[in-house]
C-alpha cells in the first residue's frame, strides 16, 4: 500500500473532530477549481523537507526557514486556511475546504510529496493529506515510510497537552471545575495523540518547553520569529501614563477575563492606557505592540510562546505567568534566564503599581529581552533541534 489510491479499499472512517469544527467555522463544503492549486513541487536539494498542514502562528514556514540554514537542506510547509486565517507567510496554501474535500488534489499531493521529499514534519498529529486516508494519521504515516520517506512528529499545545494533568500542577488552569467548556474534547484529544505518538514511535518535537510535562522524550524545537521585524526604537515606560496591550489568540486559555476587571479599573485611575485586541492580522502586530510599553500575555497556562518572543524582541516589557519548571528548563538548556516577569490574577496589579513606581529597573529588565530572543528564537536553535532528524539519507 505505497500509492495513493490505497485508501479506496478502505472503510470510510467517521470524521474527525478538526473536520467537523473546521466545517462549522466555514459553513459550507462548496469549492471550486480555482481553489485547487497544482501539487507542491520539491525543491533541488539533498534533503527535501515538507512541513504540514497547520502553520500555526506561521511557525511552519519559520521553521522551513530555520532547516534550510542546514547544509544541503531546503524544505517547504503548507498551510490550509479557513476565512478567518490570521494572514500568516506559507510556502504553498489551500482553502480548507479543498483540502478536505479536492480527492483529486488529496492523491496529487501525496504523490508529489512521497516521490519528492525525503523527510516530512507532521503538525499537530493531523492529517496532512485532507481526507484521502479517511483521516488516519497512523495510514498516512504509514504510507509516507512505505515511500521511503522520514516522517517526525511536532505538537504545538493543545493538541498535546493534557488538561486532567495541567488542572492539577497549575492554580489558575482554565481546565478545572469544568470552567471551560472545551476541556473534555481537548483531554481526548491529548489522549488521542499520546496514543499515536506510541503506536508511530516517530522522533518528536514540542514547541514549548512546558510540553515535556507532557511528552518526556520529546525535543524542543523552539518557536521562530523574523527578531529584525519587530525591532523599534520607540521609548519605553516613558510616558506618564504607559501603554498595556492585551492581544490572547484564546481568552479563555490566557485569562483574559481574569485581569479584565483589574485592567480596566487601573485604566479608570487613569494609571494606565489599556488596549484589549482580538483577530488582528499578522501583519498588523508589529506596529501594535511597537506601540506598547507593556505586553499581558497569560495568566493561566504557564507557558512562553510566539507572542511573548515577539514582545521581547521590541524591547517591551513583558508580563506573564510562565511557571518555574519552564523557567528552569530555559536555565538549564540555554544559560539565560527568561525575560519575562512573572504575574498571575492575583499579583498583576501590584507588579503593575511596581513598575510605575521603580521604571528604570523594569527597563533595564526589558533590555533582556532582545538579546534573548536573538539568542533562542532567531531560528538558530530550531536549525540545530532538526539536525539530527535531517541528516541526509543513505
Amino acid at each position: 500500500m505505497t500509492g495513493p489510491e490505497a485508501p479506496r479499499a478502505a472503510a470510510p472512517a467517521r470524521p474527525s473532530a478538526l473536520r467537523r469544527a473546521v466545517w462549522r467555522a466555514l459553513g459550507a463544503r462548496s469549492f471550486s477549481k480555482a481553489d485547487v492549486p497544482p501539487p507542491v513541487v520539491a525543491p533541488d536539494a539533498p534533503v527535501r523537507l515538507y512541513i504540514a498542514p497547520v502553520n500555526s502562528a506561521g511557525q511552519g514556514y519559520r521553521w522551513a526557514r530555520a532547516a534550510e540554514t542546514l547544509p544541503g537542506v531546503a524544505a517547504v510547509d503548507m498551510q490550509h486556511r479557513t476565512p478567518r486565517d490570521f494572514g500568516f507567510p506559507a510556502d504553498y496554501a489551500l482553502p480548507t475546504a479543498a483540502f478536505l474535500n479536492s480527492r483529486s488534489w488529496q492523491k496529487a499531493q501525496f504523490r508529489a510529496v512521497s516521490t519528492g521529499f525525503t523527510h516530512v514534519l507532521m503538525e499537530s498529529a493531523r492529517p496532512m493529506f485532507g481526507g484521502l486516508f479517511g483521516d488516519d494519521v497512523e495510514r498516512e504515516v504509514a504510507a509516507l515510510r512505505a515511500a521511503g520517506v522520514k516522517v517526525a512528529m511536532v505538537l504545538h499545545g493543545s493538541d498535546l497537552q493534557q488538561p486532567s494533568r495541567h488542572a492539577l500542577a497549575h492554580e489558575f488552569s482554565p481546565f478545572k471545575d469544568g470552567e471551560w467548556d472545551r476541556t473534555d474534547e481537548l483531554e481526548r484529544q491529548s489522549l488521542e495523540t499520546k496514543r499515536l505518538l506510541g503506536a508511530l514511535g516517530l522522533p518528536v518535537f514540542v514547541s514549548t518547553p512546558d510540553l515535556l510535562d507532557d511528552w518526556p522524550a520529546a525535543t524542543i524545537l523552539p518557536v521562530v520569529i523574523d527578531v529584525d521585524a519587530w525591532l523599534t526604537d520607540a521609548p519605553l515606560l516613558e510616558r506618564e501614563v504607559p501603554v498595556v496591550v492585551h492581544a490572547p489568540s484564546s481568552g479563555a486559555k490566557k485569562g483574559t477575563s481574569m485581569v479584565h476587571d483589574t485592567m480596566t479599573r487601573l485604566a479608570a485611575e487613569g494609571l494606565v492606557d489599556y488596549r484589549e485586541f482580538s483577530g488582528v492580522p499578522a501583519a498588523e502586530m508589529p506596529a501594535l505592540i511597537a506601540g506598547s510599553d507593556i505586553v499581558l500575555d497569560q495568566f493561566r497556562i504557564g507557558v512562553y510562546g510566539v507572542a511573548d518572543a515577539e514582545a521581547m524582541a521590541a524591547g517591551r516589557l513583558v508580563l506573564s505567568y510562565a511557571s518555574e519548571s519552564v523557567r528552569e528548563r530555559v536555565r538549564a538548556q540555554r544559560g539565560l534566564e527568561l525575560p519575562i516577569v512573572e504575574v498571575t490574577p492575583a499579583t498583576l496589579e501590584a507588579t503593575l503599581r511596581d513598575v510605575l513606581a521603580r521604571r528604570d529597573h523594569y527597563r533595564a529588565f526589558a533590555a533582556t529581552g532582545l538579546p534573548f530572543a536573538r539568542a533562542v528564537h532567531d531560528g538558530t536553535a530550531s536549525a540545530e533541534a532538526l539536525r539530527g532528524f535531517l541528516a541526509p539519507p543513505a
